[in-house]
């Protein structure tokens, strides 16, 4: 009986002993479950978090690219075994810069005391033809909307009807280059209107128009104009239509001075070109134009005849007659650098004519240095 008592009492003990050890492993293993839970719970709101600022980024990239037109190029970079899209924009090529006619024939090269910015320059005397300042004059350029002043010059002396109503049609819209004009297919003008614009404002459709209602059309136009140029003795000068839009359309400066001798003794030339605006009525709708030439506004000059010209190859051009202390001088300014630099470089001529009022300054050779 003791004995059974006393067995009781040592397997109490071995439990009371024992259970606290059973118990404490449990503690143990419940705190690294929960700091397992807790790492995990960590690392899925880090996941969550990462998750959601990508989106919201490639939601916000998408949403730029949309307003910029371009479409994003997506790359895959892999994180830890996760692929992550990630978004960029290609940079864009640099372009290299337009050359000119006069660039390829490598006119650029040629060096003046006035640091022209045109690669040709020709200025004379109009009462005796005296060269007062030449660069690169005898190289022929395409010439751009110069081309029109031969136009008006062949339109005054055909000595058409200048009340005459003339048609825009289809045949006069821009298939060469696409240019934008004011003057839509079906408008009725005068032609004294349609010279007007051609002059001041160098609208092609309008040439266009002049060239077409000539007898013959415009073949027997473009060959008006090819025999006035060499009535002229402009050589080295070529036409192939009224506008000046085709970069066969050539001249060299020393030809166009002596087309601006010629046109500037037609007063309608000389007033068409130099109003600084005008306005026509198509019959559809009121057109306000403005004369290409800001100089023809500027009180300090006083200019009798002008015309501006651009087309990609030709570069920037500009012809005109204005008066120098009192001196009436032809100007003509092909292949110039910038949308003002022709207008520059006329007054760079002015001043220099200004302050050495009996001196030349010429240079006839290309590629001088």
């Amino acid at each position: 009986m003791f004995k059974s008592a006393l067995r009781v009492v040592f397997s109490i003990c071995a439990l009371s002993v024992t259970v606290p050890a059973v118990h404490a492993e449990n503690k143990s293993a419940t705190k690294s479950s929960v700091k397992k839970h807790v790492h995990k719970k960590s690392s899925k709101s880090k996941t969550e978090v990462a998750s959601h600022a990508h989106a919201k980024h490639r939601q916000a990239s998408h949403k730029s690219h949309r307003k910029s037109g371009k479409k994003p190029v997506v790359a895959h970079v892999t994180h830890r075994n996760a692929v992550q899209p990630v978004a960029y924009t290609p940079a864009l090529p640099v372009m290299p810069p337009v050359m000119t006619a006069g660039d390829l024939a490598g006119l650029n090269a040629t060096r003046d005391p006035l640091a022209l910015k045109s690669n040709v320059a020709f200025v004379i005397d109009q009462t005796n033809s005296q060269v007062l300042f030449e660069k690169n004059s005898s190289v022929p350029l395409p010439i751009a909307s110069l081309t029109k002043l031969m136009t008006a010059t062949v339109v005054v002396e055909a000595r058409q009807d200048m009340d005459e109503v003339l048609e825009v049609t289809a045949d006069d819209i821009d298939r060469e280059r696409n240019s934008a004009s004011r003057l839509r297919v079906g408008s009725h003008l005068k032609r004294s209107d349609m010279l007007h614009i051609a002059l001041m404002s160098s609208e092609n459709r309008a040439a266009s128009a002049l060239g077409r209602h000539y007898p013959g059309g415009l073949p027997a136009f473009v060959a008006a104009m090819n025999a006035k140029a060499k009535a002229l003795g402009m050589a080295n000068t070529h036409y192939v239509d009224s506008t000046g839009l085709s970069s066969q359309n050539v001249a060299t400066a020393r030809d166009l001075a002596k087309l601006v001798v010629a046109a500037y003794r037609h007063p309608l030339i000389r007033e068409y070109s130099t109003d600084s605006k005008y306005s026509v009525n198509t019959g559809k709708q009121v057109l306000q134009y403005i004369n290409s030439n800001r100089l023809v506004m500027n009180p300090h000059w006083e200019i009798g005849l002008q015309k501006t010209g651009y087309i990609t190859e030709a570069g920037r051009c500009l012809l005109m007659q204005t008066r120098i202390d009192g001196r009436p001088v032809v100007m003509v300014f092909l292949d110039s650098k910038g949308k003002d630099s022709r207008l520059a470089d006329a007054g760079r001529i002015r001043k220099w004519l200004e302050v050495n009022k009996h001196q030349a300054l010429t240079q006839v050779t290309p590629h001088q240095s």
